[in-house]
């Protein structure tokens, strides 16, 4: 799964939840993912994709996850285990230092920036899919936080939709190795067009030249 043609001018890179909390050494969720962020090389493997796909001026497109505020889930019907341990913890919380971008991956000039999603998926409820249709997008490359949630469900409803779907597998962490292995081994062949390396997907966007 890993030779699939990349159209450049129909290709978009999504970088899922960028956020302090997630990729920085202090963030509140870091520490949770740092073992196999640091295993994979995560961070490594997220700025050398960003250079990537700038150089052949694919679209980025920033996918982040609805910032924290107060009052926020409180007197909801059912809100989700996740949406009750952001409500305890504040992940991400607006006008916060964890709910600001990772200095690395903050947008840049040109870059989009889609509506937050309150759940799991990058979709649901936000403008992403209308966004990408705009710029006549038909393949997706998914990569940021976390592999088995917001990776896997965003990637599940782009196939839904009718995109082509690469994860790249040392591009994502999770809180356990078992959630990595059922994100990319188990659950991701079901759905994903292509599950990749950094390398592999760098070289496949280079032969598209």
């Amino acid at each position: 799964m890993s030779n699939a043609p990349y159209p450049l001018n129909r290709t978009a890179y999504l970088l899922v939840d960028p956020y302090n909390d997630f990729l920085s050494e202090n963030g509140k969720v870091f520490p949770l993912i740092k073992p196999i962020a640091e295993q994979v090389g995560l961070l490594d493997n997220l700025r050398a994709l960003d250079r990537a796909v700038r150089a052949q001026n694919i679209p980025v497109i920033i996918v982040p996850h609805h910032r924290w505020e107060h009052g926020d889930y409180e007197g909801w019907d059912h809100p989700t285990p996740t949406q009750c341990k952001i409500m305890h913890m504040h992940h991400f919380a607006r006008g916060e230092w964890g709910g600001e971008w990772h200095p690395d991956f903050a947008p840049k000039d040109g870059d989009i920036v889609v509506q937050e999603h309150w759940g799991a998926s990058g979709f649901a409820n936000t403008d992403l899919d209308f966004r990408l249709k705009q710029k006549g997008i038909t393949h997706v490359i998914i990569v940021g936080l976390l592999a088995n949630t917001c990776i896997e469900a965003t990637a599940r409803y782009a196939s839904e939709l009718g995109y082509h779907v690469t994860l790249v597998r040392d591009a994502t962490a999770a809180f356990r190795a078992e959630m990595m292995h059922a994100a990319h081994e188990l659950n991701g062949p079901t759905f994903a067009h292509s599950i990749v390396t950094t390398q592999e997907l760098i070289e496949a966007l280079a032969q598209q030249e």
